[in-house]
């Protein structure tokens, strides 16, 4: 199983203007999707940056489930995807 840094950011060309709309958006992403991977054991650790509109996950997956995770919430958020390398395996490499 790979882990996974993924940088998110809320895309503001797609984000809904409207209010209901917004909230609606943050309980599915949030209270379904976050949650829901939270209890699967998907998601390891999940946090917001201070400007409120982006922040990490760490993921443990494989590539092709969390292409398919990220994909539910597309195109409401951005993704920059960063596989890890534990200390030991990439100490023994280098």
């Amino acid at each position: 199983m790979a882990r996974f840094l993924v940088l998110w950011r809320r895309s503001p060309a797609t984000w809904p203007k409207d209010p209901a709309e917004k909230s609606k958006l943050i309980r599915k992403t949030a209270t379904e999707f976050i949650n829901g991977n939270i209890k699967k054991g998907t998601i390891k650790e999940h946090g917001h940056f201070l400007d409120g509109n982006s922040g990490y996950t760490i993921w443990e997956v494989e590539a092709t489930d969390l292409f398919r995770n990220q994909s539910v919430v597309w195109p409401y958020y951005e993704f920059e995807v960063h596989e890890i390398i534990q200390y030991e395996k990439s100490g023994k490499i280098l």
